[in-house]
């Protein structure tokens, strides 16, 4: 028996142990040629599911070709605690955290969204403020919930420093955009001497690009701020986000933020990088580090499993796993998206599905400005973008009735995957893929 290769097309961990039964596997990145085994023991490649307490395993028949796509190692723990202290201690590219405080400045710790490994950063950050003389009782965390459409702004319990957008009293005007609107901020960003602005960088496919998490705007604007961004993605797309991008950089400059951190996340609920420096030179460095999460597509494969990262369960996670598994999947190819998605569909989604066109029931939707149809409008034109005429199979936490009147297939186990699997010439394994941008 051959000796098994290190790597997959993409993948940036080992194979299986085993790996033969005449399965090939890609050599390299966009590379034609491939390893063809002689028939001997069956292949048997582990999916980690969410929905189950075992792997599935898929026995594939000879020939068939697999690619497999994972996200970049990361660290935990004290592992990452010590990552983030070489980061804004000694960042390479501008001057370390300590030079940007005094003793007796207030300083607030803006955490934009769910950040990885948040104990170990946050720690990190407080640990270099305060061995820099900043007291304890001047440093405040300012915690602003997910942009995630659909996602909810209020806790399940009340959280400490945590930001609420609906109360007017909460935010205060900082400047006038190009427009001559008035921006309002978090009160506590205005105030502050120093401002260490945190958050995660990564990637959405839904809009096929990086994600709109982990800035402060509008994630530290108020509600009818978040609830434009929805009307202008939702009317325009990609086109949409130009207002925001030109709204995000003139509240940076306004605010006079320095001391930017920007976290890329890894595998399994890691933290893969840490980028600390000014805003626009932090955003490079982790667009960088987050290559990883850009695997490089060869031929589209006929069947494409999609798993959910750790955490994941919204519908919104879930049209991004599948968007993200389109770019690597052949237009009339298939989709199985594995995950503990329970969340019921809208209106807008299920009318759309049930053959009313979708132009005009975003229009109605955005009319309304209610935030919920905002938020399901939104899904809907990511999720109808990027499915086109491919077959979705969910085995995930939506009843089996609801799937089907959305016309779309429902695994109610594991098996209804092997047997999709082995119709397949081309599967391709897509692991956390709500957080991938497969390149085309």
């Amino acid at each position: 028996m051959p000796p098994v290769p290190s790597e997959t097309v993409s993948q940036t961990g080992p194979l299986p142990e085993r790996a033969c039964g005449g399965v090939r596997w890609g050599l390299e990145a966009g590379s034609p040629a491939y390893l063809q085994y002689p028939p001997c023991l069956p292949l048997v490649p582990r999916i980690p599911l969410t929905v189950a307490a075992e792997s599935l395993a898929l026995d594939l028949p000879e020939g068939t070709l697999v690619t497999q796509h994972q996200g970049p190692v990361g660290v935990h723990d004290e592992a990452a605690l010590r990552l983030v202290t070489d980061a804004v201690g000694s960042p390479g590219h501008g001057p370390p955290l300590s030079a940007h405080v005094v003793p007796g400045d207030r300083v607030v710790i803006a955490i934009a969204g769910p950040i990885p490994q948040a104990a170990a950063v946050e720690g990190a950050v407080i640990g270099c403020l305060q061995d820099a003389g900043v007291e304890p009782a001047e440093i405040m965390v300012l915690r602003a919930s997910a942009l995630e459409p659909g996602a909810s702004r209020e806790p399940a319990e009340p959280a400490a420093g945590l930001f609420d957008p609906s109360a007017e009293s909460a935010t205060a005007y900082l400047a006038a955009d190009a427009e001559a609107r008035p921006l309002y901020l978090a009160r506590a960003l205005v105030d502050a001497d120093v401002v260490v602005a945190m958050g995660s960088f990564g990637w959405d496919a839904a809009i096929g690009g990086r994600s709109i998490e982990g800035e402060l705007w509008p994630s530290f604007g108020r509600s009818e701020n978040r609830d434009q961004l929805l009307v202008d993605v939702a009317r325009r797309g990609q086109r949409g986000l130009v207002d925001w991008r030109s709204s995000l950089h003139d509240i940076t400059w306004q605010l006079g933020v320095c001391a930017s951190l920007r976290l890329v996340a890894g595998r399994s609920g890691s933290l893969h990088a840490a980028c600390f420096g000014l805003p626009e030179e932090a955003t490079r460095m982790a667009r960088d580090a987050a290559a990883g999460w850009r695997p490089a597509v060869g031929e589209a494969a006929d069947l494409t499993v999609a798993t959910l990262s750790s955490g994941a369960a919204s519908l919104t996670a879930a049209i991004r796993a599948i968007a993200a598994a389109a770019r690597l999947t052949h237009p009339e190819g298939t989709i199985c998206l594995l995950g503990p998605v329970g969340a019921t569909p809208g209106i807008v989604l299920t009318r759309w599905r049930q053959g009313v066109p979708l132009p005009p029931l975003l229009r109605e939707a955005v009319a309304a400005r209610d935030p919920v149809l905002l938020a399901d409008a939104l899904q809907t034109r990511h999720l109808a973008r990027a499915l086109g005429e491919r077959r979705l199979v969910l085995c995930c936490g939506m009843a089996e009735s609801v799937v089907e009147d959305l016309g779309f297939g429902h695994a109610s186990d594991p098996a209804v995957i092997e047997r999709l699997a082995h119709q397949a010439d081309h599967v391709a394994l897509l692991h956390e893929a709500d957080r991938m941008l497969p390149r085309i």
